[in-house]
């Protein structure tokens, strides 16, 4: 199995890009954990000593067996929630993740508890689904189970371009209850959803709400697309990330991964990935470790820049590595001339006459490829329009 992915694990690939949204991750870091005791003191009342009579005391004691008799007596709906919760929260884990540092009383490195997140369980070998910005900086990380059982977690793979990750942790299968898999295809806008996971560190909470929106789009951590997203009203917040999204079958339906919010708390504008989607990348993963993606071999400018230099449409080429299937096609790289003056690279225009108007088509474009497929790349090179042909190679992660 692969290690962790901290300073001594895998490299990661970023964009460098910022989105054009304010989206934000959904795991928790522990600073958001600070302070979270104060509100235990909003749970109750604090009454002075001899302040309520013996009367006073009788019929809050009477008020408080009438109100117990009512809360057993649940309509079908309640009763419903109520047995998807039970049924589903033994499949939900709670990440906690770690990485090496010194405290100030040790000059000994030590794991400092670094953040949490929420995962659930795939299968009765152990595997744990969550995202991959909930561990990408970890250099480990436990799995606390339903039952409180906290095991050590191995990194099984992640695929960073959608924001997913597998790990594995070394249980007895009886203790084991994976998750029961719906699908994201006959989803409709006002359906139920459940939301189940570990919001500022509070274990195996529920949120309820609607599908709010379908086919939305938002960033992965390496800048990449990840489409056909689910939007949803269940409060989604700090902690949430990777636990599951699920319909009224108590049936997971999408990973809930972000939310859209200036303040970072909960607005009721949360994201989930799609389990059609998570289905393939999670099966990939356990077998192989690693998604590999067709590429064309190059590094590019990010069109909210490339649009202050004036070019309207299209992908411009930074850099061409040598070797790379770009390379051998000829296509060219930005670069600088004499005196300093900057020459721009080739703009890819197009994929086997499939417009790219930004780097999200390049992307949404080459999904529909396999490595080794020989494509057509229509560019533009100064005031020249040309095509070249060249074979996808496979992503290097």
């Amino acid at each position: 199995m692969a290690g962790f992915v901290g300073s001594n694990g895998l490299r990661i690939r970023h964009s460098g890009g910022r989105d054009v949204c304010v989206v934000r991750g959904v795991s928790m870091s522990l600073e958001w954990r600070k302070g979270l005791a104060a509100v235990a003191i909003a749970g109750g009342l604090l009454i002075p000593n001899g302040v309520l009579g013996t009367h006073a005391v009788e019929t809050m004691t009477a008020v408080r067996a009438d109100a117990t008799t009512e809360t057993r007596r649940l309509n079908t709906q309640e009763s419903a929630v109520i047995s998807l919760f039970q049924d589903t929260t033994p499949s939900v884990a709670y990440v906690t993740t770690f990485a090496g540092g010194r405290t100030p009383f040790s000059m000994n490195i030590m794991e400092i508890p670094s953040g949490t997140g929420s995962g659930f369980v795939w299968d009765n070998d152990g595997h744990i689904v969550t995202n991959f910005h909930v561990i990408k900086s970890a250099e480990a990380a436990r799995i606390t189970l339903n039952n409180q059982e906290v095991f050590n977690a191995e990194l099984v793979g992640y695929d960073a371009d959608k924001d997913v990750a597998v790990l594995q942790i070394d249980a007895d299968k009886k203790k084991l209850k994976p998750i029961s898999i719906g699908t994201s295809k006959n989803l409709i806008v006002g359906q139920s959803t459940y939301a189940i996971g570990n919001p500022f560190g509070l274990d195996h909470t529920l949120t309820t709400g609607v599908v709010s929106g379908l086919g939305r789009e938002m960033r992965s951590p390496t800048g990449r697309p990840i489409t056909n997203v689910i939007q949803t009203d269940a409060a989604i917040n700090p902690g949430n990330s990777g636990g599951p999204l699920l319909d009224s079958q108590g049936k997971i339906i999408g990973m809930n991964t972000s939310i859209y919010s200036p303040s970072g708390a909960s607005s009721g504008v949360g994201f989930a990935i799609p389990i059609d989607t998570l289905k393939s990348i999670v099966n990939e993963l356990i077998r192989n470790g690693r998604i590999v993606r067709p590429v064309i071999g190059i590094s590019y400018l990010e069109s909210s820049q490339s649009r202050a230099l004036g070019i309207s449409e299209g992908v411009l080429i930074l850099d061409v590595p040598k070797g790379s299937p770009a390379a051998k096609a000829g296509l060219q790289g930005t670069s600088r001339a004499s005196f300093g003056k900057v020459v721009l690279g080739d703009i890819i225009l197009s994929i086997d006459n499939k417009p790219i108007a930004d780097e999200t088509d390049l992307f949404k474009v080459l999904e529909e490829y396999t490595v080794g497929d020989r494509v057509k790349i229509g560019i533009r090179r100064g005031e020249d329009i040309s095509t070249v042909a060249l074979t996808l190679s496979a992503s290097q992660v």
